[in-house]
């Protein structure tokens, strides 16, 4: 699964073969990307600009059938704590919230979602798949901070110079380094990423089924969490604000 074509010079700083695509504050990059995915192709990083969330979503063409083509979900998570931890402060605790919320210290501050064309066949590689991601840089509006216990943003936590742009370009090296071990090494280093960042749960043990699916061993039993249908309605992401839950 590769990122694909050349890019151009971006105030991003985006590395080689991403290309930005820059939309105004009101458009949806996640939306967006996935319209123009088939026209823009592989390593389009569409960017949105807004001074409160960091706003971007990246085209890949998977080489795999979609069945397991959509564990490129675990590959953008692990790839996107790995950019925040750069920014964290020491010991600051990022954690995935299965399969795709961000948490910092236990406060939501963003997450993943993953598209796909509609009606693509299960057992041929998918046109395409987008990955997008928002994460709260700052708080806004009229709540106060500790009247959101369940929510956080990077500058109440303490991350330094982290501006969306920075973000941005964090993740794409990230994101690159994550697909190059799972061309290079097999998936099994992606997952094992991921689920370092995994939000613990007593006695649990996890992995990652071929086609995507969370297997929770507990107590000598194994449940199946389903990734499609996790997929479909991302519970971290408030369609109202559009932006992460409060």
């Amino acid at each position: 699964m590769s990122p694909g074509r050349a890019t151009a010079p971006s105030a991003l700083d985006l590395p080689p073969p991403f290309r930005l695509l820059a939309l105004r504050e009101v458009e949806d990059a996640f939306a967006q990307a996935q319209r123009l995915a088939e026209q823009e192709g592989a390593g389009t990083m569409v960017h949105v600009e807004r001074f409160d969330v960091a706003e971007f979503a990246v085209v890949l063409e998977p080489a795999e059938p979609l069945r397991t083509a959509r564990r490129a979900m675990y590959a953008g998570c692990a790839a996107l704590a790995d950019a925040l931890a750069v920014f964290a402060p020491p010991e600051r605790p990022i954690e995935i919230a299965w399969p795709g919320a961000v948490r910092l210290d236990g406060g939501l501050v963003g997450g993943a979602r993953l598209a796909w064309p509609r009606n693509a066949p299960e057992n041929a590689p998918p046109a395409w798949l987008v990955f997008g991601a928002m994460i709260r840089t700052a708080a806004v509006g009229e709540a106060e901070p500790g009247l959101r216990p369940l929510a956080a943003a990077l500058e109440e936590e303490g991350f330094a110079e982290v501006g969306d742009g920075r973000l941005v370009a964090c993740f794409a090296r990230h994101l690159m380094a994550a697909i190059d071990a799972w061309q290079n090494e097999g998936f099994g280093t992606v997952a094992k990423r991921y689920l370092a960042r995994l939000a613990p749960a007593s006695g649990m043990q996890c992995s990652i089924d071929d086609n995507g699916d969370l297997l929770v061993a507990r107590s000598g039993k194994v449940e199946r969490r389903r990734l499609v249908p996790a997929l479909a309605k991302a519970s971290w992401f408030d369609p109202v604000t559009r932006g992460p839950r409060r």
